[in-house]
């Protein structure tokens, strides 16, 4: 059984920028800068015939190129962080992408997400790290900038059951159409 998700690439120029916030935080597991991308729907554990339902389907999304802007980065998980992210600043034109994503998956008879999409790019995985030692590491890198980049297509990709971060297999790959 495939484990399968939809993201959007983050370039090699940024995800080197990315990486240069890695260590200086215990507990955490760093993504490989390699497997950088911003999410647009967690499908799980499926079927190979559902698998050949979804690639199917998103190979008929047609929508434009995407402009997108690391906005910072943040902790998920209030009382409890489990991960550190840069976040992406949103916009209709990704929202829009995820939401025919989210559509695309329930048509399939997929279970709807229950988590809001709030996009970002995981740079690392927490355990044990308590929310002062997030709250210092934040405070000295917390104003990270890179400069926007263009997503021109999205991916399907797969990854093996595990705790999270890679490796990442691109199954499938579906363009974005140029802006005008």
């Amino acid at each position: 059984m495939p484990r399968l998700f939809t993201a959007l690439e983050v370039p090699v120029e940024v995800g080197e920028r990315l990486s240069l916030l890695r260590g200086g935080l215990p507990g955490a597991r760093w993504i490989d800068a390699d497997f950088y991308h911003v999410t647009l729907r967690f499908i799980g554990d499926i079927d190979f015939r559902t698998a050949d339902e979804v690639a199917e389907a998103l190979s008929r999304v047609r929508r434009r190129e995407i402009q997108l802007q690391l906005d910072g980065l943040s902790a998920f998980g209030t009382s409890k962080p489990h991960s550190i992210v840069a976040r992406v600043t949103p916009s209709r034109a990704l929202a829009e992408l995820q939401a025919e994503h989210e559509r695309i998956m329930q048509r399939i008879g997929l279970p709807a997400e229950g988590r809001r999409f709030m996009p970002h790019v995981t740079l690392a995985r927490l355990r044990g790290t308590s929310e002062r030692e997030v709250a210092s590491y934040l405070a000295l890198r917390g104003g990270f900038y890179a400069p926007p980049f263009t997503a021109s297509r999205f991916v399907l990709f797969s990854s093996r059951d595990s705790v999270g971060g890679g490796p990442y297999l691109v199954e499938h790959s579906y363009p974005l159409a140029v802006a005008a």
